[in-house]
């Protein structure tokens, strides 16, 4: 069984690894309860959603209605006024059948107009707080993508209490000086205020190259050999202090599992490290996010 740690300050002990249920989007729902019954198989307890996933919020709410108790359940809103955000929190309630959220989720609060009206009078924050004195949902978090993310991420925890951040975290992006010293940074501060720190694109190999004709169930490309996938999840989760949320790509998902319910407390660095090198030159693999070039999804 995958381990679990304190999901920061918020009293759940969540599993390592997270699922990401952008992997439902496109699914029928019979399809997605045999991918989510792969999560009772691992103990994975820790649900990650989004209302712009397509109908992930749907198949997750089906699912929903008989294991309910087993999850921490999360999901995210795109909008940044007070109104729109507060119609959103009530939909996904809605979609996903249950009468309370645990976290509700700014997602992608990485632009200056957008992170400025979330903040304001009149802004997201105030319905996320209003849904939370409700009972409607539990804790508030924030996520981002791009290299700005851990710092936007400080910001925020600057102007709000926030329980979780969530932000891109992988080889090929720590090899960037800058974004690794500002999301070690974001990591040290989270966990000395008892924040939860999520990280996403553990497998990204890179981003799909023109007229490659494999099929895309993500917008990135994955690693997909078994011994590179196996060590792009260690290579993360061999990090103590953060939780890995899980792709897009429901192909890998078992892979990623058995890789996380094998992580141990006795990996090597260096031959860690020599392993991801080895990796990173034989399947070209290249950061997915780069700062005034490719830094957008």
């Amino acid at each position: 069984m995958i381990a679990t740690m304190p999901f920061g300050s918020t009293g759940h002990l969540s599993t390592r690894t997270i699922f990401g249920a952008a992997a439902l989007g496109a699914m029928r729902q019979e399809k997605a309860d045999q991918v989510l019954e792969i999560l009772l198989t691992y103990g994975v307890n820790h649900i990650d959603v989004a209302a712009s996933y397509g109908d992930a919020e749907l198949r997750v709410g089906s699912w929903m209605k008989t294991h309910r108790d087993r999850f921490f359940l999360a999901t995210k809103t795109g909008e940044r006024t007070a109104q729109g955000a507060g119609e959103s929190i009530r939909r996904s309630l809605s979609r996903l059948q249950v009468k309370q959220i645990d976290m509700i989720q700014f997602h992608n609060l990485t632009d200056e107009a957008g992170w400025e009206q979330v903040f304001a009078p009149g802004g997201a924050l105030e319905a996320a707080v209003e849904a939370r004195d409700k009972g409607l949902v539990r804790f508030i978090g924030v996520t981002g993508h791009g290299t700005r993310a851990p710092e936007m991420h400080l910001r925020s925890l600057e102007r709000f209490p926030f329980d979780s951040v969530l932000f891109p975290f992988n080889y090929m992006l720590m090899q960037n000086p800058d974004y690794a010293a500002g999301a070690h940074h974001l990591i040290d501060h989270c966990v000395s205020r008892g924040v939860a720190v999520q990280t996403i694109k553990a497998v990204a190999r890179r981003r799909w190259r023109e007229g490659d004709a494999q099929k895309h169930f993500s917008w990135y490309e994955p690693v997909k050999a078994p011994e590179a996938l196996r060590h792009v999840v260690r290579w993360v989760l061999r990090e103590p202090r953060i939780f890995l949320n899980t792709t897009s790509d429901a192909t890998l998902l078992p892979l990623i599992l058995e890789a996380a319910d094998d992580v141990t407390d006795n990996i090597d660095a260096l031959s860690m490290e020599n392993a991801m090198k080895a990796h990173a030159a034989e399947l070209e693999m290249e950061p997915i996010f780069i700062r005034g070039v490719a830094d957008n999804v």
